[in-house]
């Protein structure tokens, strides 16, 4: 039997630590198993072609907010030219309303709810033993019978990290080297932020430190070039994270580690290990998402600014970690007005990227219950980005995706570092001002309905400053 893992990545750049997952933890089943990584940039049909050519008896496919659309094209066409090969989903899209997903998608014979690497295992088992879809009985795995009705099961999780077996070998990471690695060192998360998914799970789960340095310096070994942790909150625990700080501080390699972390969980003790940390070694994202006390109340997130404000000043000063800082668009009670106050505030920290996006209300996130009250407008396909709200018209809305993105090629791309600073200094360090009457310029020119240069940059920052 010949399994085929499939992952549709949101660029060439990334890598799929989901079936790599799966594909490690079903090593011991007698069974051909092959994964396929392609992107959203290649065309429905190649993609298509590439399984087609696999011919795969199980054909496992990874749903995210990226693919999802993707997917469901890809979905009836693959059935059309492999009409026997069973068909499983698994993934955060799919891992939700799960009954109305596999009715709209009669192909799809099961789907694995929440974290997969056992319970695949389990569903592989017993494909191989020619059980039949009414007696496979697996948590987590939703199944359609024979009859086509559908049994969903509940979502699961893994309780011990420590099973699952580590996703990268020598051949795999030969390939990968030269691009985004995930790893993680735990799963979970200590907040429950409304717009985030970790709000639908309890509790944190780690992986043995001696596990992780092992793993890590596999990674070292191999000479990767990026390391991205997706654990939630990378510094919940110091216990935890404070020793693979310091392990990464003493290594000697190219390696760089990126981790999300939350700024006020930053003592002086880890200010010690991070001011002698190798340049370059680590670099940190920082959610702050909004300064508005009441949306903060309201998206259930706490965020102490003074406690956080100089922990990112301190860290900006040692010059040697590169930090990002998050703000979102369309969060509760976040008019024009909170947001510009809320950008300049962030601005005001002189991180080196301040990334802004704009809210979506994912399946099984908590932000789902507030759509009434907020008067929630969104896309109906993902990433279900929201395009109005009680505060925010979408005219305001479209002004404010050509502010982003003016703000992607002047600041986040570092170019003209010091000629900005500059101007919004003349702005009395009002840079959403600044940043909202360039963008002003920019959709009068139309310059946000075609791709430009670098150089053509410099000319139309000169003619808006004139």
């Amino acid at each position: 039997m010949k399994v085929l893992l499939t992952a549709i990545n949101a660029k060439y750049i990334h890598s799929s630590l989901a079936i790599r997952y799966i594909y490690k933890n079903c090593q011991d089943l007698s069974c051909d198993i092959e994964m396929l990584e392609v992107s959203i940039n290649n065309h429905l049909i190649d993609i298509a072609n590439q399984i087609f050519d696999a011919r795969p008896d199980i054909l496992g496919i990874s749903c995210y907010i990226w693919n999802i659309e993707l997917v469901k094209q890809l979905l009836p066409l693959v059935h059309r030219l492999l009409p026997n090969c069973k068909i499983i989903c698994g993934g955060p899209e799919v891992s939700y309303a799960t009954k109305e997903f596999m009715q709209d998608f009669p192909m799809v014979d099961f789907v694995v709810r929440g974290e997969g690497e056992k319970f695949f295992h389990d569903l592989l088992q017993a494909l191989l033993d020619e059980k039949n879809n009414e007696e496979i009985k697996i948590a987590g795995i939703a199944k359609r019978n024979s009859d086509d009705t559908i049994n969903e099961n509940i979502a699961v999780t893994v309780s011990d990290l420590d099973e699952i077996i580590f996703p990268y070998d020598d051949d795999d990471i030969e390939n990968l080297k030269d691009k985004i690695i995930y790893y993680e060192s735990s799963r979970g998360c200590p907040y429950s932020c409304k717009y985030c998914l970790s709000c639908a799970t309890k509790g944190v789960r780690y992986r043995s430190l001696d596990k992780v340095f092992a793993e890590l310096s596999y990674f070292i070994k191999h000479n990767v070039r990026q390391v991205k942790f997706v654990d939630r909150t990378f510094n919940a625990d110091k216990k935890h994270y404070l020793p693979i700080l310091e392990f990464i501080a003493k290594q000697d390699c190219r390696t760089n580690f990126h981790f999300e972390i939350v700024a006020h969980h930053i003592d002086d003790e880890i200010k010690a290990v991070l001011k002698k940390m190798p340049k370059g070694r680590v670099q940190f994202e920082i959610g702050i998402q909004s300064t508005n006390l009441k949306t903060l109340g309201q998206i259930s997130r706490a965020n102490p600014w003074e406690e956080m404000t100089n922990n990112i000043k301190s860290i900006m000063a040692y010059g040697n970690i590169h930090l990002h800082v998050d703000l979102i668009i369309g969060l509760p009670y976040e008019d024009i007005t909170s947001f510009a106050k809320s950008f300049n505030d962030v601005y005001l920290l002189q991180a080196d990227m301040l990334q802004v996006g704009f809210l979506k209300l994912l399946k099984g996130a908590a932000m789902n219950d507030l759509i009434q009250e907020h008067d929630y407008v969104y896309m109906p396909q993902a990433p279900y980005q929201v395009i109005s709200n009680k505060y925010v018209d979408y005219a305001t809305m479209r002004k404010l995706q050509i502010f982003v993105d003016v703000l992607e090629l002047y600041y986040n791309a570092g170019r003209f570092k010091y000629t900005i600073i500059n101007l919004i200094k003349q702005y009395n360090q009002d840079a959403y001002t600044f940043f909202a009457d360039f963008a002003q310029y920019w959709q009068a020119k139309k310059l946000h309905l075609a791709p430009h240069a670098p150089k053509n940059l410099y000319v139309f920052l000169y003619d808006c400053i004139e």
